[in-house]
């Protein structure tokens, strides 16, 4: 998650070595659907992936039924919509998280619908890795996480790696900087294999992995698809995407999806090809029927750093079911499983300030002075600082936008 000065310049030589290279891969395509079933759903993420992993696997129990992958991250809603937590406490272990109010805002959560229902997670399993010399997201933050997991799985169903000398990082076993390094593009070489890891501790024994060369292909998907009219570059996520496909899965054969998410400055737009070509997950998708999605951000104002939001920096409900970037790649999923071409942004809406909502009825104002939408009662942030929530419409009520596909 940590931000340099130099930002520009790597992005630069990103760019030239996208030029130079295999980055692209011709026209941008429409994400395809493929022979997966629901049942074999599965998320992982480094960093503020690792935070936003950890956010869908339980907004999205229903749909990330597999389980995650947590690497360097923290407990969900650490940052309780803060920057200054989110790098004090949930980075840099300055302060309490105040874990037991987390775990109370989870199971409220999961009482109203603002998630799906924290029971769907007992049946899933969780791979966490905290490197012991990490100086960015330092390990009792990750200590918290495996806590707050053990409220809602089996102990026997969280595998902890706490005890790798590593820095601020996706270790690998054959790509990256010194196993010490804490700098772009934030993968290294630690002769540990992380990815593999992850992926046989979700779905359990696979076959070895393929050393050689790949045997399946990288397309370049439409993300824009997944936003209806909205631009997503005005939410930091890029006009597309990327994914791993074996041939075995191009060829209609079933297979599974995990989706991994990168941390920040580790996008294609500042490093390249680094993190979905080397973070090691492909080596073992190719001989296993795994399909991996590796959706993209963009820096932008708000977010230099090209970082998933995980502490409200475009949305209010960044953690919930209804967050943007939450529902797309929600989305990117349902059109993988069951080719759902719809964007999810269909319904009638209203870009207003929250004091406005309420005067039109479409929110209302709770006792604890949060503003809730009408009949769905999803939050929607405070009345008077929240200043802009995209509230949309169905037959059933409002709902916070993305809701009503």
């Amino acid at each position: 998650m940590k931000v340099r000065l130099g930002a520009a310049r790597h992005a630069a030589i990103a760019f030239l070595t996208c030029l130079l290279s295999a980055c692209a891969f011709g026209a941008v395509i429409a994400l395809p659907k493929y022979n997966v079933s629901v049942d074999e759903v599965s998320v992982s993420g480094f960093s503020s992936g690792a935070h936003m992993a950890a956010q869908m696997h339980f907004a999205y129990s229903k749909t990330v039924r597999k389980g995650a992958g947590i690497v360097a991250g923290g407990p969900v809603y650490c940052s309780q919509g803060s920057i200054a937590i989110s790098v004090g406490p949930c980075m840099l272990d300055t302060g309490s998280r105040n874990l037991p109010y987390l775990i109370s805002v989870v199971n409220t959560w999961s009482g109203n619908g603002y998630i799906d229902p924290t029971t769907n997670m007992a049946a899933s399993r969780v791979y966490l890795l905290s490197g012991t010399i990490d100086s960015t997201v330092r390990q009792p933050v990750m200590d918290d996480l495996k806590t707050m997991y053990t409220n809602y799985l089996p102990a026997a169903s969280i595998q902890y790696k706490n005890n790798l000398t590593a820095e601020h990082s996706v270790p690998t076993d054959f790509f990256g900087n010194g196993c010490s390094v804490n700098s772009t593009p934030y993968i290294n070489n630690c002769n540990f294999d992380t990815a593999g890891e992850i992926l046989k501790w979700i779905y359990g024994p696979l076959n070895p992995k393929n050393v050689g060369t790949l045997t399946g292909s990288f397309i370049n998907f439409d993300q824009s698809a997944f936003w209806g009219n909205f631009n997503p570059n005005t939410y930091s996520m890029a006009d597309s995407g990327y994914a791993y496909v074996p041939s075995a899965c191009a060829a209609g054969q079933a297979c599974k999806l995990h989706v991994a998410l990168h941390g920040c400055l580790q996008s294609a737009s500042v490093a390249g090809t680094a993190f979905y070509q080397n973070a090691g997950y492909n080596r073992w998708a190719d001989t296993n029927k795994i399909i991996v999605l590796y959706p993209q951000m963009i820096a932008t104002a708000n977010n230099p750093g090209g970082c998933w939001d995980w502490w409200g920096y475009e949305d209010a409900n960044f953690p919930g079911k209804s967050g943007g970037q939450m529902v797309a790649i929600k989305t990117m999923i349902d059109k993988i499983v069951s080719g759902n071409t719809a964007a999810p942004f269909t319904c009638s809406h209203w870009y207003a300030s929250n004091v406005a909502h309420v005067a039109n009825g479409r929110a209302y104002t709770g006792t604890n002075g949060q503003v809730y939408a009408v009949n769905s009662n999803q939050y929607l942030g405070y009345y008077l600082t929240t200043a802009y929530t995209d509230v949309r419409r169905t037959s059933a009520g409002y709902y916070a936008y993305g809701s009503c596909s």
